[in-house]
């Protein structure tokens, strides 16, 4: 009689320690993709060039990582390459990633969840641009 009350109970928490740990995981995957996307960016020419390669980075990071989103959203501010030489000015990046967890099938958590990470590199402020 005890295991028919204690094992739902034990089910739900180990499925809801699965969800908080790929939650984590995915989490860092995409703090590390938003740095790698950022770094990228700020090492471009020109605003353009930025966030196809911020983009190209960020995707690239998290496939590495092997994190697989439903879809995934970079956003590229690099409104400071129009800053004339020698002014400071950054890059900022955000990635977002809409995770799955419609295959864990725990009570109450959500089928999917949007996670969003956020970073900023420096542009070098004496380097030429176009």
């Amino acid at each position: 009689m005890e295991a028919v009350v204690g094992l739902p109970a034990f089910v739900l928490f180990v499925g809801l320690i699965i969800v908080g740990g790929r939650t984590a995981t995915t989490h860092s995957a995409l703090e590390s993709a938003a740095t790698d996307a950022a770094r990228s960016a700020s090492i471009a020419r020109t605003s353009f060039q930025a966030q196809v390669d911020a983009k190209t980075a960020a995707r690239a990071s998290l496939a590495n990582q092997e994190i697989d989103c439903l879809s995934v959203e970079v956003s590229v501010d690099a409104s400071d390459f129009s800053n004339p030489v020698g002014a400071p000015g950054t890059v900022a990046v955000t990635v977002r990633c809409r995770l799955d967890l419609s295959d864990l099938s725990v009570p109450g958590v959500p089928g999917n969840r949007v996670l969003e990470a956020s970073m900023t590199s420096p542009l070098d402020a004496f380097r030429e641009r176009p």
